[in-house]
């Protein structure tokens, strides 16, 4: 390059940069387009003149952003960026500079004023939705129509004419110069001004003459004028067209381009988005295929589940296989120590055998008066022993006296023994404890219990070996206990150092039960008591009230009316005051069968238990019951339902009378325990049931013809006849002899218990010269007891003391239903109601009755037992997993039809298919939530009678169900959401999802509450349907609204399109408007449904729990 051409190009470069600053210079100076004539075309100023138009149209959103902000508040959440990304277009501003340099600089004159803003919206918010024009204004009317009126074009004021867009009250006369509107603008219908929005211009189609793809036709009569530029906002609703179409994105409001590889451009994109990793997006796609990340979701989620249910399970079988071992390890260790124990008293016996054999020899050769001393002290010696072993039941705690007792007698007999044997022997015999080989004693059973309970941290072996030593040692007692003579009964029981349960007789007088319903009698005239370490036998043919008397005994007679006395212990005290230590055996077998036989029983004894009680003495106390009722086979094998087998019947009847011998209670009282069981099971648990009564608990028991053998192991018994009247009352071994005296003598061969009851239904006449009938024996038992004779029975009594006298039977008529008043249909049907009103009161006074508590024992709190209930149902959970994992296999499948059939479509946010999927979850959720409490009713109202905490077994319940409250929604939006990969995050849909599923379970527990199982499951289903339809038709009253409102499907359905609908911004805004304005949603209110959904959750569980509290077992 030459030096003169070198010149000439420096010279060019500073008269460029100085037209440059001179035009900055002017620029500061200038504040309107006008300013700059003639400079539109020049390529260096106009950039300076398009900044000063934008900044003068900019200002606009300040100007009418409140005004229109208010009335679009419902659908536009940050107004600045959403009219940015509609109308300013900051980011390019070429389309802007092409109408400057088209209307030759008179934009500013073109654009609407802040006035014409606020009256287009305003019409838009305002107008029908047939109407596709705006309403006459200044410009535009019937005297006044320029071509600028017509759609896609445009007016300018006049050129001595200033503009204010700020001015925002009157519209200026703008019908001059009117052209075709620019590209980036769109002129409406009845208006003469422009407004920015993404608007490409319309093109004629010369065979239907429209101009596309506006659809609007050209003036007839005018032959100059041609297609202009939009006459409609960008509306997918109107066209699609107008839109940037689906695989392209348009950067600028003129230029469309379309998506390359790798990336996905969706309806209406200013930008390409990049696809994911692992996804496959091909040139001018519209979405990515996300569907690997739904099957690794599925994949990931499937392993978790089956990691935590396999695992759960080995962890759950691993742990009691360990605990099997220690126990299996302690009890080996306990037998053996017994049988060395055995072996060295045998050892014993025959050495004090010998030593006596060589002192009767030697004295033999000494004086007389020395051979009459020492048989004496053999006596002496014969008799401690006989004493010691006359104490089957030691005491259980040390005591210094009783043990220095034994010493002193020991210690002077010491001095006189021929040798060091017996002095070796009576040393051990009397501290057994200090000799090495043996760890626990042999006659202080309880006190070396107390020495030897493991201290600190305890091991489950140490607590093992602690519970069966003492079992072992209980079980080498059971010899001398079945030769036990009544003086040691009697130093047993007033033993100051026997461990002893608070006593309980129940005494009762004239107890009358009558059913309000019906007035009839349940029970009549019942007079005696019930006695401590005693077991009384409840006896009767069917209808004797039987079950009615041990309701009315334990406080659970509700529908009648009761009248009597019922006395504890000598006071006029309530017997629900004394629940924490009396146990009720119900007739029916009510256990868990999902869980393990020791599961059962442990779990009972963790929660009715004393928590002064340590643990290794809570262990003892189930090994004992587990041990006394022969479950030892069984103990780790699952109790079995209906559908899945597990132990046998008698078996299971044994589990449910354990089941409260665990909480050593003072009263047992059990209703037809021997049902169905054989002659040796039913003893097996006599047997247990007698060692209970040894230590001071007072049991009742409704049995039903036992054999002879099982019905001389009762001390007492209450045979009852129909209506409830006593035929005796006292002990077993006088009943025979009662009826005796009546002239009724049992044949032979024949059980007398089944005697008794034939003679009761009236099958077997007594024989007899007495003409005893058994309509006599109640009267004949009142009379012989002096017990006061009801008035409608006084006839019979009287006839039956002249009898005694004349000895002819007089066969009258009962009077007691002579009196009986018959009602009319209307009465009848008054009087039923009015019953079943008191009915449910008594219901519901009795689930809330709060009684005094008498007992001296301190039962776990809610929290603990809420631990408790939360590890058992953890483990029923676990071992329900295969019903569980097809409920997360039909939910799959439901999110993978529903996501295949239905797509989430831009023009309703995909309101249709989060319609269908609101129906399809909450159907599903609720029949799964169903089994919650649907098959637990019985044991719920049997261990809350029991007076374990309601509280804490909702809770526990609830709370093992957030787990499904948290999965379920990731496994259906695992096939749900990638099929119909909706703009909106998979995090919103989960959380909107997870409250839903939330909601609807709690809805479920009602349901599954109030009504029975079919009932439920038939609202379960009909539900989601009913509350669907009503929540999405059209709200044309007052009343609808409301009810709406109250279906928790209208909240999930707008939550869902609020956050699907807040991903649609740009070209999408009025699209977005008019479709929530049509739907009635707010864009703001998401927070609110979310808030909805959990409360409606948290007020369902709320009156689902009252309603377990009130709806009790009829």
């Amino acid at each position: 390059m030459s030096l003169k051409n070198l010149k000439v190009l420096n010279f060019r470069t500073i008269l460029t940069l100085a037209t440059v600053v001179l035009s900055l210079v002017h620029l500061v100076q200038c504040q309107d387009v006008n300013d700059y004539n003639n400079q539109f075309n020049n390529p260096a100023v106009l950039p300076l003149i398009t900044q000063v138009v934008y900044r003068q149209i900019s200002n606009l959103t300040a100007v009418i952003g409140q005004d229109i902000g208010n009335q679009s508040s419902f659908c536009i959440k940050d107004w600045n960026a959403d009219w940015n990304r509609a109308f300013n277009f900051s980011s390019n501003l070429g389309f802007l500079g092409s109408c400057i340099q088209k209307t030759n600089g008179d934009i500013i004159r073109r654009v609407c004023t802040a006035a014409e803003m606020k009256f287009y919206f305003n019409s838009f918010f305002e107008r029908s939705e047939s109407a596709n024009y705006l309403r006459p204004n200044k410009n535009c009317n019937l005297t006044s129509w320029v071509s600028g009126c017509e759609p896609g074009w445009a007016c300018s004021v006049g050129s001595n004419q200033q503009v204010d867009l700020n001015n925002a009250k009157v519209i200026p006369t703008r019908t001059l110069n009117c052209q075709a509107c620019c590209e980036g603008f769109f002129c409406p219908h009845g208006i003469t001004c422009m407004i920015r929005s993404y608007c490409p211009l319309a093109t004629l189609n010369k065979t239907t003459g429209v101009c596309e793809p506006y659809r609007y036709q050209l003036p007839p009569g005018q032959p100059n004028h041609t297609c202009g530029g939009a006459s409609t906002w960008a509306d997918v609703s109107s066209s699609s067209e107008l839109f940037c179409s689906a695989g392209s994105y348009c950067p600028t409001t003129t230029s469309r381009l379309t998506c390359s590889s790798g990336h996905y451009c969706r309806m209406g994109s200013t930008s390409e988005k990049s696809c994911f990793k692992l996804t496959s997006c091909n040139p001018n796609t519209a979405n990515q295929n996300v569907q690997a990340y739904g099957v690794m979701l599925l994949a990931a989620l499937s392993t978790l589940l089956l990691i935590i249910y396999n695992c759960s399970d080995q962890v759950l079988t691993a742990r009691e296989r360990r605990l099997a071992k220690s126990r299996e390890a302690a009890a080996r260790s306990a037998r053996e120590t017994a049988k060395a124990r055995q072996r060295w008293r045998a050892a014993k016996d025959a050495a004090k055998k010998h030593a006596s054999g060589l002192q009767a020899h030697l004295s033999q050769t000494f004086s007389r008066k020395k051979d009459g001393k020492d048989p004496e002290k053999l006596k002496i010696l014969d008799r401690v022993k006989s004493d010691r072993d006359d104490n089957p039941l030691p005491p259980p705690h040390p005591s210094t006296s009783g043990a220095s007792l034994p010493s002193n007698v020991t210690s002077g007999e010491h001095k006189k023994e021929p040798s060091d044997l017996m002095r070796i022997m009576h040393e051990i015999e009397d501290n057994p404890d200090n000799y090495q080989g043996f760890s626990i004693g042999t006659e202080d059973m309880s006190a070396s219990a107390q020495v030897n309970v493991p201290k600190g941290k305890q091991t489950h072996t140490q607590i093992f070996k602690y519970a069966y030593a003492q079992l072992e040692k209980e079980r080498a007692q059971q010899p001398e206990n079945e030769l036990l003579t009544f003086s040691g009964i009697v130093k047993l029981a007033t033993h100051p150092e026997t461990r002893k349960r608070p006593l309980i007789e129940v005494s009762f007088k004239d107890l009358t039960l009558t059913l309000k319903a019906k007035n009839k009698h349940l029970l009549r005239c019942v007079t005696g008591k019930i006695k401590p370490g005693r077991i009384t036998a409840v006896m009767g043919p069917s209808g004797a009230g039987k079950t009615t008397f041990l309701s009315a005994v334990a406080g659970k007679a509700i529908g009648c009316t009761m009248t009597g006395l019922i006395h504890i212990n000598g006071r006029n005290d309530s017997i629900h005051s004394y629940k924490k230590i009396i146990g009720f055996v119900p007739q029916d077998d009510i256990v868990h069968g999902n869980l393990t036989v020791e599961e059962n029983l442990w779990f009972s004894a963790k929660c009715r238990l004393s928590t002064a009680l340590s643990k290794p003495d809570k262990v003892l106390v189930v090994e004992r019951v587990i041990e006394f009722l022969g479950l030892q086979t069984v103990r780790a094998s699952l109790v079995g339902t209906v559908e899945k087998r597990g132990i046998s019947g008698g078996q299971r009847k044994r589990v449910n009378v354990g089941l409260e011998m665990v909480m050593e209670p003072s009263l047992l009282i059990l209703d037809e325990p021997t049902s169905g069981l054989d002659s040796a099971s039913s003893q097996q648990l006599l047997r247990a049931l007698r060692r209970e009564a040894l230590e001071g608990v007072n049991i009742c028991m409704v049995v039903h013809q036992p054999s002879y053998a099982l019905f001389k192991m009762f001390d007492d018994l209450i045979l009852l006849a129909k209506g409830g009247l006593t035929v005796y009352h006292g002990p077993v071994k006088k009943v025979e002899e009662y009826f005796a005296g009546l002239g009724i003598k049992i044949p032979e061969r024949v059980n007398p218990p089944d005697y008794f009851i034939d003679i009761l239904e009236g099958i077997v006449m007594p024989g007899g010269s007495s003409g005893v009938i058994h309509e006599d024996l109640p009267v004949r038992w009142m009379l012989h007891n002096g017990y006061p004779v009801p008035p409608d029975m006084q006839q019979k009594a009287a006839r039956l003391a002249r009898s005694s006298m004349n000895a002819t039977p007089a066969n009258e008529t009962d009077p007691a239903g002579a009196g009986m008043v018959e009602h009319s249909f209307a009465g009848e049907l008054w009087q039923g109601m009015k019953s079943n009103v008191e009915l449910q009161r008594d219901k519901i006074r009795l689930n809330f009755l709060k009684s005094k508590d008498l007992t001296n024992r301190r039962t776990p709190g809610v929290f603990h037992q809420y631990r408790y209930f939360l590890g058992r149902v953890g483990k029923q959970r676990l071992r329900e997993s295969r019903i569980i994992a097809m409920d997360y296999l039909i939910l799959l499948l439901a999110g993978a039809c529903l996501g295949s059939i239905v797509k989430v479509t831009d023009q309703t946010f995909g309101a249709a298919a989060y319609t269908y999927t609101i129906i399809a979850v909450s159907l599903l959720c609720k029949i799964a939530a169903l089994r919650s409490f649907s098959l637990d009713k019985l044991h719920y109202w049997r261990e809350s009678a029991s007076g374990m905490s309601s509280l804490a077994y909702f809770l526990s319940k609830d709370t093992i169900d957030h787990f499904n409250t948290v999965i379920k929604p990731a496994v259906y939006l695992s096939m749900f959401y990638f099929f119909t990969n909706p703009r909106s995050s998979f995090a919103d849909n989960y959380f909107v999802l997870f409250c839903l599923v939330y909601c609807v379970t709690g809805i479920a527990y009602v349901l599954a509450i109030v009504f029975e199982p079919g009932t439920a499951q038939l609202w379960s289903v009909l539900l989601p349907v009913v509350l669907t339809l009503i929540a999405t038709q059209p709200k044309d009253s007052e009343f609808m609204k409301i009810f709406a409102n109250l279906c928790y499907p209208k909240w999930a359905l707008e939550a869902f399109i609020i956050s699907n609908a807040e991903r649609y911004y740009g070209v999408w805004l009025i699209t977005r408007c008019g479709s929530l304005l049509k739907s009635g949603y707010n864009l703001h209110e998401w927070s609110l449904c979310i808030v909805i959904l959990i409360l409606i959750g948290m007020v369902s569980r709320v009156i689902a729990f009252f309603c377990m509290m009130i709806f009790q077992k009829k």
